[in-house]
């Protein structure tokens, strides 16, 4: 393919990767990733050059949501900077283990139970005509558990995957801290994305010095992002809780499937 309509494809994807990472609160290497293989890139060189574009996507949404008091900092501080540090350890393995891709349909699987759980508080439940009127349309999550063992256990364990499989990991975040933590969605997406950030940037130097990233991709990737990640959080501040949560319930069950389905392929083939 010439380069000049290489380019302009993978900056097609890095603007849908950031709308993607705004909106959902995750990485959006389940674009980026199989879009640069179909571009060229070798299977490591996918993992390690999403990983530079999803630090900018993380500031520029992250940024948008801060402004509208949205993202919860100890979460940050505590997953974020725990996930950095697995992030090294997963991005090693990457040399140790040749075919990680059996483990992101476990990661699929989960994005389906999330996406189902968050449609589930959406979906008007049926309830008596003479109650109709007073019934609550919007049902927040009750609190749930926020200590610090719990944000770095959440951190390690999407850090490790970030690393290993250049996903982000706010695919894991974002289940976490809607089951787990039980923060209200729109700060869900907004800390999950921090954290995204955070989580990024030791994996994308580990990437670096490994030689597994092909600036090719990854520098119109990070250009791209930008405008996407902002304008996806745009969306989601903008959007009411119930059509947010039938959004992000639909979105989440697509990426699982596109996830999915392009790393049964890879690994069949």
């Amino acid at each position: 393919m010439p380069e000049p309509w290489r380019t302009l494809l993978t900056l097609a994807a890095g603007l849908v990767t950031g709308v993607l990472s705004g909106m959902f609160g995750i990485g959006g290497a389940v674009v980026s990733n199989p879009a640069i293989r179909a571009l060229g890139a070798s299977p490591i060189q996918s993992v390690g050059s999403t990983l530079p574009s999803i630090l900018p996507s993380a500031i520029s949404g992250a940024l948008r949501y801060h402004r509208e008091g949205l993202l919860r900092l100890r979460v940050v501080a505590w997953t974020g900077f725990s996930g950095a540090f697995a992030a090294i350890g997963g991005s090693l393995l990457t040399t140790i283990v040749p075919d990680a891709r059996a483990l992101t349909i476990s990661i699929a699987v989960l994005m389906v139970y999330t996406a189902v759980r968050t449609g589930r508080v959406a979906w008007p439940a049926t309830v008596p005509a003479d109650e109709s009127e007073t019934a609550p349309t919007d049902v927040e999550p009750t609190s749930g558990r926020d200590d610090w063992w719990t944000l770095v256990a959440i951190g390690l364990v999407a850090g490790l995957f970030s690393g290993l499989l250049g996903i982000g990991g706010g695919l894991l975040l974002v289940p976490a801290f809607t089951a787990l933590l039980r923060l209200p969605l729109k700060e869900t997406l907004g800390t999950s994305l921090a954290c995204v950030g955070i989580i990024a940037v030791p994996g994308t130097v580990t990437h670096a010095l490994l030689g597994h990233i092909d600036w090719g991709f990854a520098i119109p990737l990070s250009i791209a992002v930008i405008p996407g990640a902002r304008f996806g959080a745009g969306l989601a501040i903008r959007a009411s809780d119930r059509a947010l949560r039938l959004t992000v319930a639909i979105g989440l069950s697509v990426v699982a499937v596109v996830y999915a389905t392009t790393e049964l392929a890879a690994l069949i083939g």
